[in-house]
């Protein structure tokens, strides 16, 4: 009855079924040093707090749920902004640029890896 986003609706829709697949839902994840609360929306990297906006922690929570694998900008999108995005858009680079600078610099080991031409991984 409301109005509503049929962007949000999508996701709402996704996250209820990936859901039902998995079972329970982790509350935390972890790839080396890193830490993804998602019950309280925190992460840490090396007990350091680090502030994300909601979609970087959208974007590091998709990478997160499969460390290793690679993520094309278009399934990114798709993921993280819902469909209705430009694919030509260099939106998922700015985020990508944001969190590594966030997440990566400062550290001995970077996390974030492009594969160049295909897409970027969390590994």
């Amino acid at each position: 009855v409301k109005p509503f986003s049929f962007a949000e609706l999508l996701a709402r829709v996704r996250t209820i079924l990936r859901r039902g697949r998995t079972g329970m839902e982790p509350t935390s994840m972890k790839v080396a040093d890193l830490e993804l609360d998602l019950l309280r929306r925190r992460v840490t990297r090396s007990g350091k707090r680090i502030d994300l906006t909601a979609k970087e922690f959208g974007l590091l929570e998709l990478l997160m749920r499969h460390p290793g694998r690679l993520f094309s900008r278009e399934r990114i999108l798709a993921n993280v902004w819902g469909t209705h995005e430009d694919p030509l858009t260099n939106v998922v680079d700015v985020y990508i640029r944001r969190l590594r600078s966030k997440i990566d610099e400062g550290q001995g080991r970077a996390l974030i890896h492009t594969v160049r031409g295909l897409g970027y991984r969390l590994e």
